[in-house]
């Protein structure tokens, strides 16, 4: 993809990414995103992330976001296992850029700043109609568990739990 640069998100890119993400979901039946209401934490993201001990990077191509991941420490399960983790939260790509290793670029890099973090693993959650991001996760690695856990949400959302362990932990 020409011009393609990621960068870390500033909450100044809500507006773009709540764009993103509302499109992504309008290809899903039924998949309603309800910012205010749901999601409110899009409305300044980039402080979220942060202060939920991760990081959120936005992918700009020719002057617009077309890509988004951050990550969250996994805090509560942390202290029950005795592992240290993180949580991939939000990897949406516009419908343009994908198949071009975009999804894969931001993947490694939550990845990276994990294991740059002591983090053992990745933990993931992915509605159940997002076939193709599965099939995405699968591939690098990410096992789906057995859990899913419904949302309760304007959507009827119903997630699939995925977790990898990664290489370079302690």
């Amino acid at each position: 993809m020409k011009d393609l640069f990621i960068r870390d998100a500033t909450d100044d890119d809500a507006l773009d990414v709540i764009e993103l993400i509302g499109g992504v979901f309008g290809e899903y039946p039924h998949c309603i995103l309800d910012v205010d209401g749901e999601m409110p934490e899009l409305r300044h993201v980039a402080s979220y992330h942060r202060d939920h001990g991760g990081t959120f990077w936005v992918a700009e191509a020719g002057g617009r976001i077309v890509g988004c991941a951050g990550f969250v420490a996994t805090g509560a399960r942390e202290s029950e296992t005795g592992e240290k983790g993180i949580e991939l939260k939000k990897l949406y790509v516009h419908r343009r850029a994908r198949k071009t290793g975009l999804g894969g670029m931001l993947v490694e890099r939550a990845e990276a700043s994990g294991i740059t973090r002591g983090a053992e693993y990745v933990d993931l959650w992915s509605d159940t109609r997002f076939e193709t991001a599965h099939r995405f996760y699968e591939r690098r690695g990410y096992l789906r568990g057995p859990s899913t856990r419904e949302l309760h949400d304007k959507s009827n959302t119903v997630e699939f739990y995925f977790r990898k362990a990664l290489r370079g932990a302690p």
